[in-house]
């Protein structure tokens, strides 16, 4: 501490944390841009912001043994003080309420508000999974009429709603499909996963216990159409396939690739992370898929990030839906509708394969999905469709004369648009274009993913984007990456305006200093 900075907070905007901005405040603010140090450096152990009186010991006699022998080391702070600090934090994020989030196969779109409404809902927000049914009636029925919705957006047979995410969905689908080869007596041990699939498929795939086994993509970045038909064999259990694939294009070989693998007597899983470019346009189910997961934090509109909450139902073909796990969501003769459980499961659903959660999904994902849905009718949801294509091919074709568009030639792509590093100077790559979009003011596009491109940029703009916002985007997107074609330097250190300089994200991956800032010795 000093007579200049009583408070012994580190001034640390920008390049004032390295001592470069002679304009650099005692403070560390810079106007409304507010440094903010870790609550460590704020308050302290011996700190409180509420006085309680001293305890009594008796009452505290049964615990002995269990107490601390000292107090927990962490900050005591006010209220004023803790308001101050996460709103101060707050406005160093950055958010789709801000502007636009392109990650590639993220699908950020905005979420409106009348979903939170509806979610918000006490006879939704209120209920608790341990009540009767017959008390949580409402809720069931909203699960009945999303899966509904589900089946026929999807054409398939029945859905699983009970999946927390994408990659849960992906192991329920491969659990009903090891179930299906089981009752028919011939357990496989093989799955196929195109190199265009999300990475989640085959870390799926081997988690279930399968082995995995790659299927190389065309120069157009689609599946190989001819290895995997050499590929099939006794031992294959399915193939998981995403699509559209994370190259932002279109399967075209989708149902060819289904009879094929249903010849060899196996199964096909679709990824349906990147439903939102195909629903209300194309049915899976009539392209010989038997299981895709669908994201409703994606498609749906409901927020995701964060770790939670996602859901991810699951579409089963006539051949797997046998198999679906427990509970279902089933409509009587007179309307009403109940949830299966293992009880009823020997007549109703006697090929389960079990359960895959304790509970019946994610209310809230359910309700602001059905609320999405019935807002947008089933024309709305196919313009959903139809603009999110349009939008990612402007961008694609407003920004392929200064980025590399690898498969550019491939035809129109899907939701999304990849570009890559290539043609940049040495020096400079992917990672320089993403830290100079933040200097712009934008969260940046997903890098290196898909890893069959090197140095890829995944840019999925969504349909709620309009025109002017994205020339805003695409203008900053054209001046960073011309900049990074001219040779500028100054990007290689980007951002210069952010709270925070570029950090060393190898490092800080792989040595992390797990010590709190001011509470060193």
């Amino acid at each position: 501490m000093n007579a200049q900075n009583p408070s012994g907070w580190r001034p640390c905007m920008g390049d004032a944390a390295n001592g470069e901005n002679s304009e650099a405040t005692s403070s560390g603010d810079r106007g409304l841009m507010l440094e903010e140090p870790l609550s460590f450096e704020i308050g302290s152990p011996d700190k409180y912001g509420v006085d309680f009186d001293e305890p009594e010991t008796a009452p505290l006699a049964s615990l002995a043994g269990h107490l601390r022998a000292e107090a927990p080391d962490l900050p005591g702070l006010t209220e004023p003080e803790t308001v101050r600090h996460y709103t101060r934090l707050s406005r160093q994020n950055y958010g789709i309420d801000l502007g636009p989030f392109p990650l590639g196969s993220c699908t950020m779109k905005h979420n409106p508000r009348l979903n939170e409404k509806v979610a918000r809902l006490a006879g939704f927000a209120d209920i608790h999974p341990l009540q009767p049914q017959d008390t949580v009636t409402g809720a069931i029925e909203v699960i009945e009429q999303l899966g509904d919705w589900l089946v026929t957006l999807s054409g398939m047979d029945s859905v699983a709603m009970s999946p927390k995410a994408g990659a849960h969905g992906e192991l329920c689908g491969l659990l009903c499909i090891r179930a299906a080869h089981e009752a028919r007596g011939e357990p496989r041990e093989t799955v196929l996963v195109p190199e265009s699939a999300h990475g989640t498929n085959p870390a799926t795939a081997a988690f279930a216990g399968y082995k995995v086994e790659s299927i190389p993509a065309t120069v157009d970045g689609r599946v190989d159409l001819e290895a995997l038909k050499a590929r099939l064999g006794p031992d294959i259990a399915g193939v998981m396939i995403t699509n559209p694939n994370t190259c932002g294009l279109f399967e075209p070989d989708m149902k060819a690739i289904g009879d094929a693998v249903h010849e060899a007597g196996g199964y096909v899983y679709c990824d349906g992370a990147n439903f939102n470019a195909i629903v209300g346009k194309v049915r899976p189910g009539d392209l010989a898929i038997d299981a895709m997961h669908i994201n409703l934090h994606k498609t749906f509109s409901t927020p995701h990030g964060g770790g939670g909450p996602g859901s991810g139902p699951v579409v089963l073909s006539e051949a797997l839906a046998p198999f679906a796990p427990l509970p279902v969501v089933q409509r009587e003769d007179d309307g009403s509708v109940r949830l299966i459980e293992e009880e009823q499961a020997g007549v109703a659903l006697p090929q389960t394969f079990g359960r895959m959660t304790a509970f019946h999904g994610q209310m809230g994902m359910f309700t602001r999905a059905l609320t999405y849905i019935l807002s947008h009718g089933a024309d709305g949801l196919r313009q959903v469709a139809e603009d999110a294509v349009l939008n990612a091919n402007y961008v694609l074709r407003t920004c392929e004369d200064v980025l590399d568009a690898p498969f550019g030639a491939s035809g129109p792509c899907m939701h999304e648009a990849l570009f890559s590093d290539k043609g940049l100077p040495e020096g400079f790559s992917t990672l320089d274009i993403a830290k100079g979009l933040i200097d712009e003011g934008f969260h940046p596009m997903t890098v290196y993913f898909p890893l069959v491109v090197h140095g890829a940029m995944l840019v999925e703009p969504t349909e709620t984007e309009s025109k002017a916002g994205l020339d805003r985007f695409v203008t900053s997107l054209r001046s960073v990456a011309s900049r990074a074609r001219d040779g500028d330097e100054s990007l290689r250190s980007a951002p210069h305006f952010a709270p925070r300089r570029r950090l060393d994200e190898t490092r800080a991956a792989r040595k992390p200093v797990l010590v709190w800032r001011g509470m060193e010795e």
